[in-house]
């Protein structure tokens, strides 16, 4: 048994639209009851973050297949979010939970503000014993609707609630080293150093492997929840149960150390607004001595930002080094460069090295 498992107590579970539709693209009752059988019956915090919505609105609009347009995605999202989380509703309540709809943009968990207002409503549903069922909401978003981003959305919701467990559902049981459909391709039980899927054959067509899409997000998303301390079990939803239980399904990602949870939003969750070119002193002093980035080690100034807004901090090859929420706006800095006797442009409490 797995112990990063058994041991945990708040758990959030990610599970993607192809585990819950039917081959037609509808929702399947069967399913998502036998999800949610398997969620409801675990007596710990369990956050469930659900893809599904423009999958259950295609056939009350009488859609065949997913559309390409955004503005038919938003439409059948719109009609099946709904469905989506009155299934939920009557599922869990067979089971005696209730359940709170909670619907995200990535602007939700990127901007702080926003950030703060979510996790107090997440954790007073957990207080409250509901279950949190989470969803981007696709009928706003533009960018945001794309194949795999509810798999970041959960890790840095993991993060967010400071979760002690991820689980995400895919429609493969595991991750391998190449398409499991191969007879060279073997399943990867544990992963406890990212470098070494480096070394992993990224060519193949089928669903899994490191190297096709939607590995790719997922196998991120360990990334992210790992880094902020967050072990994350692989599998496949008919597993769901026995990852649950701790049984040696799907593949483990082993947790990296829980560092501050502002550095660990700095690093993942935010969107960079500008960037800021430094010499070799200045990139020296914020990688080697951890210290605070002053005027006189910026040499160019890139983007439309005000005081507060994230950074990237670039060396002289325009290799990004560093992050950091800035003391100035853009338009305030270029008069500042190369000059001393100023005070620091980003403090070392807000910065963190990429």
């Amino acid at each position: 048994m797995r112990v990063q498992v058994t041991g945990a107590k708040r758990i959030v579970v990610k599970v993607g639209s192809s585990s819950l539709t039917t081959a037609a693209g509808g929702l399947d009752p069967a399913r998502l009851a036998n999800l949610v059988t398997a969620l409801a019956g675990d007596p710990r915090e369990i956050v469930l973050v659900s893809s599904g919505a423009i999958a259950a609105g295609l056939a009350p609009l009488g859609l065949r297949k997913r559309p390409q347009d955004l503005a038919t995605q938003q439409a059948a999202a719109s009609v099946g979010q709904g469905r989506l989380i009155h299934a939920y509703t009557e599922e869990f309540s067979k089971h005696g939970r209730v359940v709170g709809q909670v619907l995200l943009t990535v602007d939700d968990v990127t901007r702080r503000a926003h950030y703060r207002n979510a996790f107090r409503t997440l954790r007073k549903l957990l207080d409250l014993r509901a279950v949190p069922v989470i969803n981007e909401n696709d009928t706003v978003a533009t960018e945001e609707i794309r194949f795999g981003d509810n798999d970041r959305l959960a890790a840095l919701v993991a993060a967010l609630v400071q979760a002690d467990l991820l689980i995400l559902l895919s429609d493969v049981d595991a991750l391998y080293t190449g398409d499991p459909s191969l007879p060279a391709s073997s399943l990867i039980p544990v992963v406890d150093n990212f470098a070494a899927l480096s070394e992993i054959a990224v060519g193949g067509t089928g669903k899994a492997g490191v190297g096709t899409g939607g590995m790719v997000t997922k196998v991120e998303a360990a990334r992210i929840a790992t880094g902020a301390g967050i072990p994350v079990v692989l599998t496949s939803a008919p597993h769901a149960a026995g990852a649950l239980r701790g049984e040696s399904v799907g593949t483990l990602f082993t947790a990296g150390v829980r560092g501050a949870a502002r550095l660990h939003w700095l690093a993942y969750a935010t969107t960079a607004r500008g960037r800021l070119h430094l010499d070799q002193g200045a990139v020296k002093a914020v990688v080697d001595r951890r210290a605070s980035l002053l005027p006189a080690g910026v040499t160019a100034v890139d983007g439309a930002f005000i005081a507060g807004d994230p950074v990237d901090l670039l060396d002289d090859s325009g290799r990004t080094v560093a992050r950091g929420l800035s003391n100035y706006d853009a338009l305030e800095l270029p008069a500042l460069l190369g000059k001393s006797g100023h005070p620091e442009v980003i403090h070392r409490d807000d910065l963190v090295l990429l």
